[in-house]
């Protein structure tokens, strides 16, 4: 038998309890459930009312830990509205397609009346072709003879809708029961469908909330500052953040494996620089620490291609580059949103940072650091011979930045993302991404930005 996929698909703006338990009915009768919200939309334009990333995170809080459940986010990173033509297109490869829809869409559907049959692109063909999951909802008046040729009926015991959310939060009313307790915390943190630009950072607490530990104890520092606190950690299912005990590297590391939790990051710095993690001396005393700033930071989008024309994408947090491969300098275009900005960079190399990146590589290459909530990132040349006094951009939040090997073959270039080698590439392009975004946790005694301004104003 064809592994049967449904395809969940809407605006989830916000996601709430009746959605979760939508997904999970259809968890019941199904091999895989896609939750596909979707982009910017003309004829809906409340999507555009909270930014993808806010929608994307939510989206993970709500879906991520339902069995069968997977959530697909890429409408938010290409900034588009998949058509459902498109969908059975993309996923009939993989097994046999189901299209979750309302019971209101099929109404009319025996006189060609529906809403599929009207407004859907291509949507006739569909009718007639694809597999339908017909949700009806309590107290719907439904007829069977407007069901579609290969439909199935899906009775759903819980009732819902974003709109009374979105309604009730705007005017400061209680939305106990309608969303899950980590989706409301989200919402509440950032000021989502309250304020008209939602923060990107919180004053808040951590104190009595549970951890899930990650610490190499092969290391004798790490193992030293996370022993006491081993005996308290708990599943990354039950935590509500995640305490990392390490260095940069390791706060790197589980960003990279975690980001998609969407659990706040709590360093304890065992190592250097610790830019991105809490000193040892401020969390010495009660932990989880009771006063604290949520910092939610931007991630990159990156798309690399190699001279077999193969790509492939990656999310990084602090920063991603090309190096030269060789004893040769790397000849490198840079083009910057479609404009040829730099046709020749005989270089080290090329990076692009975050703002929260920009106190790593990008500031050892010259570049100055930018404050965590900059509006901006950076794109900085390693060890520039070519044009003369180039050094580094300051780059705007929807910049897309090209850097292509201009001689692949005799000066090869390496990509990295947070220093995992991506081997040999062609082509880097980057954009800051509208999905994928990391929240780092700080003593608020000691926050990020102050550890910014020790560095800018060091003697």
């Amino acid at each position: 038998m064809p592994r049967r996929i449904a395809i969940f698909g809407g605006s989830f703006n916000p996601p709430g309890n009746h959605h979760a338990a939508i997904a999970a009915r259809l968890a019941a009768e199904f091999d895989e459930v896609r939750v596909i919200p979707c982009g910017p939309r003309p004829d809906k334009p409340v999507t555009g009312s909270v930014p993808p990333v806010y929608r994307a995170a939510l989206a993970d809080l709500v879906f991520g830990g339902l069995a069968k459940v997977a959530v697909d986010l890429s409408d938010f990173e290409q900034e588009t509205f998949t058509r459902n033509h498109a969908l059975q297109s993309r996923f009939e490869m993989q097994g046999e397609v189901w299209h979750v829809v309302g019971a209101d869409l099929i109404a009319g559907g025996a006189r060609g009346e529906s809403l599929i049959q009207r407004t859907w692109e291509h949507g006739t063909e569909l009718w007639q072709r694809a597999n339908f999951a017909v949700l009806r909802r309590p107290g719907f008046d439904f007829d069977a003879r407007n069901l579609p040729p290969h439909a199935r009926e899906i009775d759903l015991l819980v009732d819902g809708a974003s709109t009374e959310i979105r309604e009730r939060l705007s005017r400061g009313q209680s939305v106990a029961g309608m969303l899950n307790a980590r989706a409301l915390a989200y919402i509440e943190r950032y000021g989502l469908y309250r304020a008209p630009i939602p923060g990107n950072w919180a004053r808040g607490t951590l104190e009595n909330a549970k951890f899930f530990l990650q610490a190499d104890t092969a290391i004798p520092k790490v193992r030293e500052l996370s022993t006491p606190l081993a005996g308290r950690s708990v599943a990354a299912a039950e935590a509500d953040f995640i305490s990392v005990v390490g260095g940069d590297g390791a706060m790197l590391r589980s960003i990279r494996e975690h980001w998609r939790a969407r659990l706040p990051f709590f360093g304890i710095n065992a190592g250097h620089m610790g830019f991105l993690l809490n000193s040892q001396e401020q969390t010495a005393g009660k932990f989880p620490p009771a006063d604290v700033i949520f910092r939610q930071l931007p991630m990159l989008f990156l798309e690399f291609e190699n001279e077999s024309g193969q790509k492939r994408t990656a999310h990084g947090f602090n920063d991603a580059w090309l190096e030269r491969a060789t004893s040769q300098s790397a000849w490198l275009e840079v083009t910057v949103n479609n404009v040829r900005r730099i046709p020749k960079l005989v270089s080290d190399g090329a990076l692009v940072a975050t703002a929260a990146g920009s106190t790593a590589y990008a500031r050892s290459m010259g570049a100055s650091p930018l404050l965590a909530d900059t509006p901006a990132w950076l794109l900085v040349g390693s060890n520039v011979l070519e044009p003369a006094h180039w050094r580094s951009a300051l780059l705007s939040p929807d910049t897309t930045v090209e850097i292509r090997s201009l001689d692949p073959k005799n000066r090869p270039v390496e990509a990295f993302v947070d220093g995992l080698s991506m081997g040999r590439v062609v082509t880097l392009r980057a954009r800051l991404s509208r999905a994928a975004a990391a929240e780092l946790v700080f003593c608020a005694s000691h926050d990020m930005a102050e550890k910014i301004a020790a560095i800018q104003f060091a003697a």
